[in-house]
Parts: C-alpha cells; sequence; structure tokens
C-alpha cells in the first residue's frame, strides 16, 4: 500500500496544481468593478417618471447608470447626478419629479423618554 501511495500521491499533486493554477491565475487577472454612479460629489436624486416610460431608458438618455430602478410602487430611478442631468431631465416630457434624496427619518428622535 505505502509503494502504491508514494506512486500516487506525486500524480495527484501534481493534477491537483494543474487545477488550482489557472483558478488563481484567472482571479488575478479579473479588473476592477466600474463604478454605477456619478463622483460623490454629486448628489444622490429620486427620478419619477409618467407609467408606460421605463425609468432605465430614461437614464440611459443623460448618461447614468441607476442605483436602484423602482417599477412598483414608485415609478422611476434613483442615480447620482451632476447639475447639467438634473437640468436636463427636469426639461423631459417623460419625468415627473427629480428630487434630491434626502433620506429618511424615523420616529421618536425627540427628548421624549421612550417606552
Amino acid at each position: 500500500m505505502r509503494n502504491r501511495l508514494k506512486r500516487v500521491l506525486p500524480a495527484a499533486v501534481t493534477a491537483l496544481a494543474a487545477v488550482a493554477t489557472p483558478a488563481a491565475a484567472a482571479t488575478t487577472d479579473v479588473p476592477e468593478p466600474v463604478p454605477h454612479t456619478a463622483p460623490a460629489d454629486h448628489a444622490t436624486y429620486v427620478v419619477t417618471v409618467r407609467e408606460g416610460v421605463d425609468p432605465a431608458e430614461v437614464a440611459e438618455r443623460v448618461g447614468v447608470t441607476p442605483v436602484h430602478v423602482y417599477r412598483t410602487v414608485l415609478h422611476g430611478f434613483s442615480a447620482r447626478l451632476s447639475p447639467a442631468q438634473v437640468e436636463a431631465l427636469r426639461e423631459m416630457p417623460d419625468v415627473e419629479t427629480v428630487e434630491e434624496d434626502r433620506g429618511a427619518t424615523g420616529f421618536g428622535t425627540g427628548t421624549g423618554t421612550g417606552f
């Protein structure tokens, strides 16, 4: 059994190295993902569009990739927008609103005693 292991083990290690090496090499050749948002100095906006209009297509018209596309309760998208993009969207007839995303606030943030 020992002689057989001595013959099989080097072949197994060689086979494993041949399989593992391409995977490791492939991970080092993968480029970093391209950011899909505008620079951090641009504010995030929520844009609503008319029913029947594809929100992603409207975003594409002004050259942005949405952070989120909304199709259920809200019909639109959110994205970081430059001032020029905000102005261009506000002039489009398919766009209903362009509002800066100010985030949500919770209840009970006052100075009350709580529960």
